[in-house]
């Protein structure tokens, strides 16, 4: 194989139709995201490094960052290389080289993850942190744009500038993912409507995913003609050609505030990562063919072009090696996270104080209200005291949501503020993700719990590794409400009836709500805003169903379950606690709360948990309330395997609880249609019976 030295000195020179000082620059990080590449890997030979997928092949979209205005949000795949040095350089930054390997050495001096992961993203550069591979930072990307006019619209103080654009990149194999189609449907979808969304959506197209090749011409053929996508198409391994494109492209965005889609051609130099062996599945022929596209070389006839020489090209090339090793010996001792504790450091729930000095201002009630009553009358309050806050889902806005929960709402406080969305469960969380980092409170809806498992990862792999991922100088401010759990009379099945939470239980720092009484809905709900408001929480507020109109407790026309607007608070991650039995604890939450209150009124001895929070599990009062009976009877109408009660025994269990312990839960399997869903579902009937063998 030649090396560049001698490749560089067989080179022509081409004109370069832009600023010299430009091309220079432009040059200078190409360079750098190659060397970094070389010198991740040099480390991982050591046993320093530890990341060696890289931008060789890429360095074209050093082009595309300078097209923007370094205030433009980036959200960028991992072969960014060029375009972080850039965005670096235009923002007077020379540490762009040292970010990059500070990260491949997870040292806790890297300046957005400290050594969590190796990361594009500086706050200060508007380079918004993604760990995606597959596109899932797309919907994001999306609500970022939609987000841009709507803060201004609302009067919210917004992180970016009036005339900003978000750009967002992936490659040729990720834009076939639902994640991807999803979001750009979504862009597309708001533009029809009129609403700006100045989104650039850049596919950096090698030609290949990993192993698999993605077919010449697909990407053309897939977004070439879409109807309101404007579509560019540019050689990312000629820097003259890219620059030219990548500027109208921008432009085109910028002053239309519209969608565009451009291509940008590229190789993949390198291989996948430093673990790839890509003779298994490429002919040398192709290698060969790949390395004759080297945007460094195209680069260089530039910069021959421009009055340099060879030897002057190549000394640059040598400064940058030289340079990339230096650095990366230096971070190479440097410390490194040591501990669970800072590890998980960013993760972790808001503080109590925090969250009572951002409590909305309530409305006085007297009457007695149904928990969708109440929660509609807490999503009044917070809409009347943050004005950065919106909800949103199908459904919510005329409609005012399927079971009537946020009627009224759009015509209080006007369809910027409570609209609708289109049925994509996706394009409507990465909505909200994108509203979080734009200034703004979205409180999403997603319309049943089933329907959430379609989108979960937007949860999973953005929401909550956001703070992670940026040591919280980034976050996502959220409240999702959904629709969930079973017993739901006259209408059912799986998709409306779904007790599968264990997909939420196991993401780290997001706070779960279940509330089952009205007061105690309408309180949380104000804490799980609060806690978005002044921590950037992401919470998921799981409201059932069954429960949204229910009036009575005990009897027919009792209208026991009825309550007042709440005056107090409910702290995150505190249970509540009905009568003083004695004798058994029965542990519960949701539907299983007014289950459980009946047997309590029928067995003596008994005294109900209602736990209301699921992570973090009311640790505290769980302890308390089991060891006054030494009798624990876990009511949980999830299902058995992966349900609720499996975390709420091992919690017992490591805390030291010794008495005796049982649980009823739901049936392992899908909730069917009609009667039979009595068949599966957490029975009164199975919980008195647990509690009587408990007692005997």
């Amino acid at each position: 194989m030649r090396t560049f030295a001698e490749r560089v000195r067989g080179l022509a020179p081409a004109p370069w139709e832009h600023d010299a000082e430009l091309l220079r620059s432009l040059y200078d990080a190409q360079l750098g995201s190659r060397h970094a590449d070389l010198a991740a890997r040099w480390m991982q030979s050591q046993g320093t490094g530890f990341y060696t997928i890289g931008s060789a092949g890429h360095e074209g979209n050093a082009a595309v960052a300078a097209a923007l205005e370094p205030t433009d949000p980036a959200l960028l795949h991992y072969r960014s290389g060029a375009f972080y040095l850039t965005r670096a350089a235009q923002c007077g930054s020379k540490d762009g080289l040292r970010d990059i390997l500070l990260g491949v050495a997870a040292a806790t001096s890297e300046p957005i993850a400290g050594g969590r992961h190796k990361v594009f993203g500086r706050h200060e550069l508007s380079v918004i942190p993604q760990t995606s591979t597959i596109a899932s930072h797309l919907p994001r990307a999306m609500g970022v744009a939609f987000s841009m006019n709507r803060s201004a619209k609302l009067g919210v103080p917004s992180p970016w500038p009036s005339d900003a654009i978000v750009v967002t990149s992936f490659g040729d194999a990720s834009a076939n993912h639902s994640t991807a189609t999803g979001a750009i449907n979504a862009a597309l979808h708001a533009s029809y409507q009129g609403l700006p969304m100045p989104l650039l959506l850049v596919c950096e197209d090698n030609g290949i995913g990993i192993s698999v090749r993605t077919p010449d011409g697909w990407i053309r053929q897939a977004y070439g003609s879409r109807p309101g996508l404007r579509y560019f198409d540019a050689d990312g391994t000629d820097l003259d050609a890219a620059l030219s494109m990548a500027r109208e492209a921008a432009t085109f965005v910028r002053r239309n505030r519209r969608p565009a889609f451009l291509r940008l051609r590229t190789v993949r130099l390198l291989g996948h990562a430093g673990s790839d062996v890509e003779a298994a599945y490429r002919s040398p022929a192709e290698l060969a063919a790949d390395e004759e596209l080297d945007p460094l070389l195209g680069t260089a006839r530039y910069l021959l072009g421009a009055g340099y020489t060879a030897d002057e090209i190549i000394e640059l090339y040598d400064e940058k090696h030289a340079e990339a090793l230096r650095i990366a010996a230096e971070v190479a001792g440097l410390p490194q996270l040591t501990s669970p504790e800072v590890v998980a450091a960013p993760l972790r729930f808001p503080s109590p104080d925090a969250v009572a000095g951002a409590l909305p201002k309530r409305t006085p009630a007297a009457e007695p209200l149904t928990l969708s009553q109440s929660i509609n009358r807490a999503l009044s309050d917070v809409l009347a005291s943050y004005p950065e806050a919106m909800v949103f889902g199908e459904d919510v806005g005329r409609k005012g949501g399927v079971y009537g929960v946020t009627r009224g709402l759009q015509k209080a406080f006007g369809p910027p503020r409570v609209f609708d969305t289109l049925l994509d469960e996706q394009s409507i969380l990465g909505l909200a993700l994108g509203a979080g980092v734009s200034g703004l409170l979205p409180i999403p809806e997603i319309q049943y719990l089933a329907y959430l498992h379609n989108a979960e990862d937007q949860l999973r792999g953005e929401a909550a590794s956001l703070k992670f991922f940026s040591q919280e100088q980034y976050a996502n401010p959220m409240v999702l409400r959904i629709a969930g759990y079973g017993y739901q009379k006259g209408f059912g099945g799986h998709f409306h009836n779904d007790d599968a939470i264990g997909v939420l239980r196991d993401i780290p720092g997001i706070v779960i709500a279940s509330p089952s009484r009205p007061d105690d809905a309408a309180a949380m709900l104000h804490a799980c805003t609060a806690a978005a408001r002044s921590s950037g929480t992401v919470s998921v507020f799981l409201e059932p169903i069954a429960l949204y109109h229910r009036r009575d407790l005990y009897e027919d026309g009792d209208d026991q379950w009825l309550a007042p607007y709440p005056d107090e608070p409910v702290p995150i991650g505190r249970g509540r606690t009905y009568g003083d039995g004695t004798e058994l604890t029965i542990v519960t939450f949701g539907n299983g709360v007014p289950m459980s209150l009946r047997v309590a009124a029928r067995v003596p001895g008994v005294r109900v948990l209602d736990l209301r929070w699921l992570a973090p599990l009311p640790v505290e009062d769980l302890l308390r309330e089991a060891n006054v009976t030494g009798r624990v009877l876990v009511a949980d109408e999830t299902r058995r395997s992966g349900g609720v009660s499996e975390g709420i025994l091992a919690t017992l269990i490591d805390h030291g609880y010794a008495g005796r312990l049982a649980r009823v839960t739901s049936y392992d399997s899908y909730v069917p249609l009609g009667a039979a869903a009595h068949d599966v579902l957490l029975s009164e009937q199975t919980i008195e019976k647990a509690a009587r063998e408990l007692l005997s």
